[in-house]
């Protein structure tokens, strides 16, 4: 068994990677920005480094991913990829975005590229948009409105449940029958965002519609929500990407790493049924 350090352990896909793993015997060191409050967790600030090298002690192997609010993702991952280098882990696993690798210059494609140079064994996993935002991100405008607002039209994607992006995570960091490669993670099917709300309308007996709105009224609402311009702009531009028909395209990875095919926007939405009700 090994000593897996999970960045990011407390969110979507990390706190279910870290149930996922400990369920498998393994030990999991929970990296948290604030201040430990349990056994298995390590302070962890990947703004100001501090605590880096501290969180690695007897690290095996890692799970990585930028945290939601910042703009450049390569700032935030390169000191653990090289930490991770220089501590000779077994395996990184690391999680950027479906299309991440489009624009070499792009910060998270700068990321994916240090750590292919490593030498170190590694995976890249790529998930597209993610089923969970519609009962996070996406939650308000449903709860008070009955809608999902977002400047997107009638494009498609192929979203993905995250406890499929944390199994897959989960089997290429305990296995090295794929090592060194990277894989783009989508659900089953496209489907666009009036499609959704239906099938959320039919799980919850609540009237849910989607209604599209303009990159200029999402960058409103995003940072009169909180977020940090640079931040909100890098939202409304990925997606701008999604309208442009970006994350339509589907493909095996979760089956092909899993055995298991992955969860249908019908089964999520019954899942989180509450959420909405």
């Amino acid at each position: 068994m090994s000593r897996i350090l999970v960045v990011g352990a407390s969110g979507t896909v990390g706190s279910e990677l870290s149930r996922l793993l400990a369920a498998q015997g393994e030990t999991v060191v929970k990296a948290t920005s604030r201040k430990p409050g349990a056994a298995d967790q390590v302070q962890l600030d990947l703004v100001s480094r501090a605590g880096l090298k501290a969180a690695f002690d007897g690290i095996d192997r890692a799970f990585f991913l930028a945290p939601p609010g910042h703009a450049d993702q390569e700032a935030l991952l390169a000191p653990l990829i090289d930490e991770a280098k220089a501590r000779g882990l077994k395996k990184v696993v690391l999680m950027t975005a479906m299309g991440a690798n489009a624009d070499e210059n792009a910060p998270m494609r700068k990321a994916e590229r240090r750590l292919e140079a490593s030498g170190l064994a590694y995976n890249i996993i790529r998930p597209n948009w993610f089923m969970q935002n519609f009962n996070t991100f996406w939650l308000h405008g449903i709860q008070t409105a009955g809608q999902i607002f977002l400047p997107v039209g009638a494009a498609k994607g192929s979203f993905i449940d995250a406890r499929d992006i944390a199994l897959v995570a989960a089997r290429l960091l305990t296995s090295e029958a794929l090592a060194n490669r990277d894989f783009d993670l989508t659900g089953p099917r496209a489907l666009d965002h009036a499609e959704v709300a239906a099938i959320l309308t039919r799980a919850t007996g609540k009237t849910i519609v989607f209604t599209d709105i303009t990159p200029e009224a999402m960058l409103q609402g995003l940072q009169g929500a909180g977020l940090p311009r640079d931040y909100a702009e890098f939202l409304v531009l990925i997606l701008g990407y999604f309208k442009a028909g970006y994350a339509e395209r589907t493909t095996d990875a979760v089956l092909q790493v899993t055995g298991q095919p992955p969860r249908t926007i019908e089964q999520y939405a019954q899942d989180y049924r509450a959420s909405w009700v």
